[in-house]
């Protein structure tokens, strides 16, 4: 387990150095170039959509888009340090404190002191954390698979690529070492 939060944590650090995003704010404006609108445009109602089932789910509990995000970090990543789930989601202690103290008051999160420094929190799902991050992802999951077999042979490359580049910069390298990290046998 040390191996992976060493992983994750140098992924998770690397994330939180970026101070300021590749695509952040310009100076000068740009001429408005219609084509990138229109992708700005279908990128806002595809999350909409991406978003909507999940969030039709998470209300029937009394959660949001914040305990979906933590819930699928802790699956994805089981053994994560709080340190780093901070780092990875950029956010301030006080607003993923009140959301991990539902997950966990509530039986969906466990947390564990460390082994080697006692001070760290641990993150694990329960088997009723894992049960509902399946459920959050399935229609996702159904979602995303059927618009790849509507874009055709070689799309999921092409996608993972586009979103890849989406990803501020300095970024990149950490998501990529993180997304490495998923044990997929872990949450089976």
């Amino acid at each position: 387990m040390a191996d992976i939060n060493q992983k994750i944590a140098r992924a998770a650090a690397d994330m939180g150095t970026a101070a300021t995003p590749a695509y952040g704010a310009h100076e000068s404006v740009r001429s408005v170039d219609p084509a990138l609108l229109e992708i700005v445009e279908l990128l806002f109602f595809a999350y909409r959509d991406f978003t909507c089932e999940p969030d039709v789910i998470l209300d029937k509990f009394g959660f949001g888009r914040a305990h979906h995000r933590v819930l699928h970090f802790v699956y994805r990543h089981p053994g994560l340090r709080v340190a780093d789930l901070l780092d990875i989601l950029k956010i301030t202690k006080q607003s993923l404190g009140r959301v991990l103290k539902q997950l966990v008051d509530e039986g969906y999160i466990a947390q564990e002191e460390g082994q080697i420094d006692r001070r760290e929190r641990l993150l694990y799902p329960t088997p009723r954390g894992k049960e509902l991050a399946d459920r959050l992802a399935g229609p996702q999951l159904d979602r995303i698979a059927l618009a790849l077999e509507k874009a055709g042979n070689g799309a999921e490359e092409t996608v993972r690529e586009f979103l890849q580049g989406m990803i501020s910069e300095q970024d990149r390298q950490a998501v990529a070492e993180l997304i490495s990290t998923v044990d997929t046998n872990a949450n089976e």
